[in-house]
């Protein structure tokens, strides 16, 4: 089931004249098309991605709540695997669903967020201000989009496309996190 969208377009709000990404013109699909098949359920993060605004926030605090409740007293090798799989199966979900929606890069699929917030949270230390700390870093650079996270994220299109830019954003992530504990910051 194809979901239909608006085209890109300006926005003229006043005097002010703003290009609007295809993105954020999009329709949003209902709850119950999400929830009638199980791979946009997750891709839309449970429902966490039809909250507007800032779906990728939401979608980014129901990862951690669910991280969260699931990880504690699960091993490495066991959580690395997971998140291997579930990157490969967000590849291929995420394609397929951006297909159906006609979108490149739907606003509403989360499921880029879970998988790498779930990748910072494995790493960071565990304590909630470490992992509030790596929330408020994450959500940052996921939004602003720092080099080469933005060109990213215009140049490669597909599943692919949708969780790389994410990775990209965790991997600033981590790396801030690394300087903050080196520099004697303590969580």
């Amino acid at each position: 089931m194809r979901c239909p969208t608006f085209r890109t377009g300006l926005i003229i709000s006043g005097v002010l004249v703003t290009r609007v990404s295809e993105r954020h013109l999009t329709k949003w699909p209902t709850l119950s098309w999400v929830f009638s098949d199980p791979g946009r359920m997750m891709m839309f993060g449970f429902g966490s991605g039809l909250v507007r605004p800032g779906s990728g926030t939401w979608g980014t605090l129901l990862a951690w709540l669910l991280w969260s409740f699931s990880a504690p007293g699960v091993g490495d090798t066991a959580i690395a695997v997971f998140l291997v799989a579930c990157f490969i199966y967000g590849c291929w979900a995420c394609e397929r669903v951006t297909a159906q929606l006609g979108v490149a890069d739907h606003v509403g699929i989360v499921w880029d967020e879970f998988v790498a917030f779930w990748i910072v949270l494995w790493l960071v230390p565990d304590s909630l201000t470490a992992q509030a700390a790596a929330f408020v870093l994450f959500r940052f650079f996921d939004t602003v989009k720092p080099p080469p996270i933005r060109q990213v994220d215009t140049r490669f299109k597909g599943g692919v496309g949708v969780m790389v830019d994410d990775l990209l954003a965790a991997g600033y992530t981590l790396l801030v996190m690394a300087i903050l504990v080196r520099v004697g910051i303590a969580f």
